[in-house]
């Protein structure tokens, strides 16, 4: 019932494509890349999008590298694990232990004269039921001059509710001033954070946040060094152990991209327990310099404590190892660099959208344009491995090859398109009982001493296709076969199609026709074909019947071409 309304629908449509490939022919791509050098420009001054699309390509290539940088044996991990909780569960009961403990750990820590001793625990609390713990613990921190400890900055929408203000924190400078109090007169807006609990702790300046930050999709790439709280500086604490031992002068930037070190577990690691119960111990068995020198942070992998993070190197990486990274990359001064600035940006991603739409514009074969389009993506990629693996770069290709990609797959589609426009014409006539599309066929023979390779044959098809002015369908029919198929040899077929009814369209399809004829001989000789080569060609003109089998009637029109070609061959002998 709706049958045929629905065919004409689609015949109409058919059509309408047909006509627009038409029209626009190679102009297409031209308009294309015009359309995304715009887009590519909004994008580098308003969006961003293409310009941070590192993620995905960054942590493949970070986590499979071939060189690895190795941690620095100079920072050692204390490490909180399930293991030092059980062992201390008997004596000191669960996790939060009395801070008698941590106290008496740092007093035999700082024997042992370490460069640093880094909490990466949060004293926000007093232990209401252990005073005298709390008392010995701000002694202890009272005495040493290089244990730092760590602030947590909290959602700045919490803001309004602090009344904790920069310059009440001891150590926290405004941007561009060195003393501790900061500007006379600013005070600063309150900000949301939690300070230690301890005035040792707070009085020693060694302050720093240890927040970390995901990116949006959870992972964890990037140390934020330093918070600007309205021209305060808020130092973390990688960056303030950094500045402590002046171990790197250079100016670092506010988010860090992490140079990993490895899988987890790759750093020195010593079980908590096991050094405390060492140090209780009247025969020590551990070394009596195992932490001179070292930067000795004191921490929790243990997954009941939640300081379990997910990063580019592994779905459950510990917090603690995420510290000691930032600190070893702000201290060899190696954290990758990322090459990835708005003019870089832009020009690259111009390169690729434009040299690939010149490839489709010039009708360069679409072999080779797939090859090389290929190749130079495969070729970025491979240079950004590399940078990553030999130097402390990464090379951001992502955005780049992203938009060729996108160019790519468009102009590939227009391209299906406009090869298909001439089985789309043949259905023009979309009213019953009327004729349907011409099609003016021209096979093509070539006769030479030296055979027609598959390279050769291909390259004639394209110059070929680059010679033609209206839409046409090039194809090679290969004199492989056995039989008697293999009697026809190497054939090149043109078809054109265009309405039966408009004499304009017909003409130019003539024209076109015979300056192609006239070109045969030089592009033959174009292709390395030697003087001898002869080309015998034909034009044959029919019309098809959308309402007839399109198949036998191709047959047809192809045979009557051939059969006239021989016709003409034998007239002229």
């Amino acid at each position: 019932m709706f049958r045929h309304p629905v065919i004409k629908l689609k015949l109409l449509l058919n059509y309408w494509l047909a006509s627009v490939t038409r029209k626009l022919h190679n102009s297409f791509y031209l308009y294309l890349s015009a359309l995304l050098t715009v887009l590519i420009l909004l994008d580098a001054s308003v969006f961003h999008v293409g310009e941070n699309m590192r993620d995905r390509a960054f942590d493949l290539m970070v986590k499979n590298r071939i060189i690895v940088p190795k941690p620095d044996p100079d920072i050692v991990i204390i490490d909180i694990n399930e293991a030092s909780l059980s062992a201390m569960a008997g004596e000191y009961g669960r996790w939060p232990w009395p801070r008698q403990v941590l106290a008496e750990f740092l007093e035999n820590i700082e024997a042992q004269q370490p460069k640093a001793v880094v909490f990466d625990i949060l004293f926000s609390d007093p232990d209401i039921y252990n005073p005298d713990s709390d008392a010995y613990f701000n002694e202890v921190i009272a005495a040493t001059d290089n244990t730092f400890f760590p602030l947590l900055r909290l959602a700045p929408e919490s803001d309004h509710l602090s009344d904790i203000t920069p310059s009440m924190i001891p150590g926290i400078n405004r941007s561009g001033t060195t003393e501790g109090k900061g500007s006379k007169g600013s005070t600063g807006k309150p900000i949301a954070i939690v300070l230690p609990h301890f005035e040792a702790a707070l009085n020693s300046t060694r302050l720093g946040t240890h927040n970390i930050y995901p990116d949006k999709d959870g992972i964890v790439r990037e140390y934020r060094l330093w918070h600007d709280e309205n021209g305060w500086i808020l130092p973390s604490l990688p960056l303030a152990v950094g500045n402590f031992a002046q171990m790197n002068s250079l100016s670092l930037p506010q988010n860090m991209l992490i140079n990993w070190r490895g899988k987890p577990f790759t750093y020195q690691f010593a079980t908590f327990s096991d050094v405390y119960t060492d140090m209780a111990s009247k025969v020590k068995t551990r070394p009596a310099d195992e932490f001179t020198n070292k930067i000795v942070i004191i921490g929790s992998t243990a997954p009941s404590l939640f300081d379990i993070k997910a990063t580019a190197m592994a779905k459950a990486f510990p917090g603690v190892e995420i510290l000691a990274t930032a600190i070893d990359n702000v201290k060899h001064n190696d954290y990758l660099k990322v090459w990835r600035g708005r003019i870089p940006y832009i020009l690259i991603s111009l390169t690729l959208v434009w040299l690939t739409a010149l490839a489709f514009f010039r009708n360069v074969d679409r072999d080779k344009v797939n090859t090389i389009f290929s190749s130079s993506q495969i070729g970025l990629l491979v240079l950004s491995y590399l940078a990553i693996n030999f130097t402390n770069t990464y090379l951001d290709f992502t955005g780049p090859i992203a938009w060729a990609i996108m160019y790519f797959s468009v102009a590939k589609t227009y391209a299906l398109a406009n090869a298909r426009a001439m089985q789309r014409l043949l259905a023009n006539d979309v009213e019953s009982g009327k004729k349907g599309a011409a099609i003016l066929l021209m096979p093509i023979v070539i006769n030479s001493t030296l055979s027609l390779s598959d390279g050769m044959l291909k390259k004639l098809q394209h110059k070929i296709e680059q010679v033609l002015q209206q839409a046409a369908t090039v194809e090679i029919l290969k004199g492989t076969q056995s039989g008697i198929w293999g009697l026809f040899t190497d054939i090149i077929t043109i078809s054109w199609a265009y309405p039966h009814d408009n004499e304009v369209e017909a003409t130019k399809t003539q024209q076109d026709a015979t300056q192609l004829g006239l070109k045969l001989k030089p592009l033959l000789q174009n292709i390395g074909m030697p003087n001898d080569a002869t080309v015998r060609y034909v034009l044959y003109v029919s019309t098809l019947n959308t309402e007839k089998p399109m198949a036998s009637q191709w047959r047809a029109l192809f045979a009557q071409a051939i059969i006239k070609l021989e016709m003409l061959e034998s007239e002229q002998s």
